[in-house]
């Protein structure tokens, strides 16, 4: 199990993390509205998730899996996608000196200005932005902020592999 969850998991957080950087890269840095986009990344990305446990039942179980091995099968695929994604997250910012944050809050507040904010709202804006780029700074906010991208989605995905995949009856196996 521990090798279809580094093999699934692995490709799942790669994908969605290849996808991230490649927009913040390639695009405007991310600073139009892109979560959707990113939510139904990872989405398709921890589809993965299904076909790990599909063939852990299948090929290691005999076709036969309750939905608690299903369940715990998805989630350690979820949780190594999930790693992966920080991982190499924080290797995207260690490599850019870490000005993600600095110019997400940038474009946050010329987004705002731009919309006709002022004053006292566009005041206390900026001093959240000052407080979220401070939390951001902190290893022990960031690391766990990053992880739970991802992996609610792949809890989702798991739930609902498990519910499937239960029913032996369910896209058996080729035999």
């Amino acid at each position: 199990m521990l090798r279809i969850a580094l093999i699934f998991g692995g490709v799942a957080g790669a994908i969605v993390i290849s996808v991230m950087i490649a927009g913040l890269t390639l695009g405007d840095g991310g600073h139009t509205g892109g979560q959707a986009f990113g939510y139904l990344v990872m989405l398709v990305a921890l589809s993965l998730i299904f076909v790990g446990v599909k063939q852990y039942r299948d090929k290691d179980l005999g076709g036969v899996i309750s939905f608690m091995q299903a369940l715990g099968a998805g989630l350690a695929i979820a949780a190594v996608a999930g790693v992966v994604y920080v991982a190499v997250w924080e290797a995207y910012l260690a490599s850019t000196d870490h000005a993600f944050i600095a110019d997400y809050a940038a474009g946050v507040i010329e987004k705002k200005k731009a919309a006709g904010v002022s004053g006292e709202e566009l005041e206390k804006l900026i001093a959240d932005m000052e407080k979220m780029k401070a939390s951001y700074a902190n290893p022990l906010m960031r690391l766990p902020m990053t992880f739970l991208e991802i992996f609610p989605v792949g809890l989702l995905v798991s739930l609902a592999s498990a519910a499937l995949l239960r029913n032996r009856n369910f896209m058996p196996a080729n035999t």
